[in-house]
């Protein structure tokens, strides 16, 4: 998921520049919470897109945190 939330930062960031259809912020976020959000918030900076939305500025990482937190639990649960 990771790699997909990375990669659709870009091809955001892309269609931003060339005035396209754009990849809804909603959609975005969901990539981010559905196990995505680190290879997200590396696209941020990577494509300097997003960074002065606090949505994202705040979600993304946050997702990225819970993400780790979750997978460890598990992690826990199954050992």
């Amino acid at each position: 998921m990771s790699i997909i939330g990375f990669v659709t930062m870009g091809i955001d960031k892309y269609k931003a520049k060339a005035k396209q259809w754009r990849i809804p912020e909603k959609t975005l976020l969901l990539v981010a919470f559905i196990g995505g959000g680190i290879g997200t918030a590396i696209g941020m900076k990577t494509f300097r897109h997003k960074t002065k939305h606090p949505k994202f500025t705040i979600l993304v990482p946050l997702s990225a945190v819970l993400y780790v937190v979750v997978s460890g639990y598990l992690i826990n649960i199954i050992k």
